[in-house]
């Protein structure tokens, strides 16, 4: 049964979300067994009809931020450039809803792309096109360096190598990002959050956004320890919130790589329970950087495999029963706005 939607007035924006046709996305290999697989396999397709079913189920979600996911790239000409293919198509989509065919709710009003810093300055050609790709609305870039030794952690999403955020070659790209008024989006586990540490010190002037509240580890070695490290990821999580260039999305606590109880639960958890489960991230966070600094964060469809789109804002919505008025509009729309500089 569907639960009532709680404060149903309250506007959100939400800033991290993908689309994609998973025939035409850059997929994880589909014949590994891995649960993260398993949790986004009821979307296969998810796009603007997907998307506006779920921001139509019941919240007042007035506004939304895409984040690369590898979907749409262009089929050839310089490998580089071809992520760009990918802005191109979201910026098709966000014109679209722009035009208020289908309401006053605008789908990805702002657009975080991928382009590889690896590239060192060779980046500068890419980020340009992205500009030009995505008008105005494209606000940066994101490149996930989750890297575990432990090969069972991510399963089919083991792609980089160790230390993509330390290497100097990725900070000769990353300096362009301020001059050309684009942040960052970082993806990262658990233990490598000192890699983070140290990028947002390197780099003061830059905007860095991280992912998913840094993504707390329950899987494989990591099975049952999320007690055990929690210490471990708080000391990180306030060390991190001492750099005022850092803001953090609330949310990615549904994927595989948590494995919290609810994680494809049958029957599926209720808010409350999804709510008691991530509580001690999401306080942690809002206490360390302060709700101006803090945005939750659907990331769906991958977040799916916990609760669908209108249970997991009820979720934060408990999470946040006690805070003010102000306090609420930044968690939900506030801090989103300013930092993707979206016009709303």
């Amino acid at each position: 049964m569907a639960e009532e939607i709680l404060e149903p007035d309250l506007p959100i924006v939400d800033p991290h979300h993908h689309l994609w046709d998973r025939r035409t996305y850059a997929a994880p290999d589909q014949t590994e067994e891995h649960p993260f697989m398993t949790a986004i396999r009821p979307a296969q397709r998810y796009l603007l009809d997907e998307l506006l079913a779920d921001t139509g189920s019941g919240h007042n979600v007035v506004a939304t931020v895409f984040v690369e996911c590898g979907a749409f790239y262009r089929a050839d000409g310089p490998v580089e450039l071809r992520p760009v293919g990918e802005t191109e198509f979201v910026n098709g989509v966000a014109a679209m809803s722009a035009s208020g065919t289908y309401g006053p709710f605008r789908a990805c009003a702002g657009i975080v792309g991928k382009a590889d810093l690896l590239l060192g300055d060779g980046v500068v050609p890419v980020l340009e096109a992205h500009l030009r790709a995505g008008g105005d609305r494209f606000r940066g870039i994101r490149n996930s360096a989750s890297w575990s030794e432990d090969k069972g952690v991510l399963g089919p999403l083991n792609r980089v190598e160790e230390g993509l955020y330390r290497s100097d070659l990725f900070h000769a790209g990353f300096r362009h990002l301020a001059p050309m008024g684009l942040s960052f989006d970082a993806w990262l586990l658990e233990p490598q959050l000192p890699d983070l540490i140290d990028l947002a010190r390197a780099f003061p002037e830059t905007t860095i956004v991280l992912d998913h509240v840094g993504t707390p580890l329950g899987r494989s070695s990591y099975e049952g320890r999320l007690e055990e490290r929690f210490p471990i990821w708080r000391e990180n999580i306030r060390e991190l919130a001492k750099s005022p260039n850092v803001v953090v999305k609330l949310g990615g606590l549904a994927m595989a790589f948590c494995n919290f109880r609810s994680f494809l639960a049958e029957p599926r958890a209720p808010s409350q329970q999804l709510a008691d489960e991530w509580r001690p991230y999401v306080e942690t966070c809002i206490e360390a950087f302060g709700a101006e600094r803090c945005m939750f964060e659907s990331n769906f469809p991958v977040d799916m495999g916990s609760c669908d789109y209108a249970t997991l804002w009820n979720a934060f919505k408990r999470l946040t029963a006690g805070a003010s008025a102000g306090e609420k509009t930044a968690l939900f729309s506030g801090t989103a706005a300013r930092v993707y500089r979206l016009s709303l």
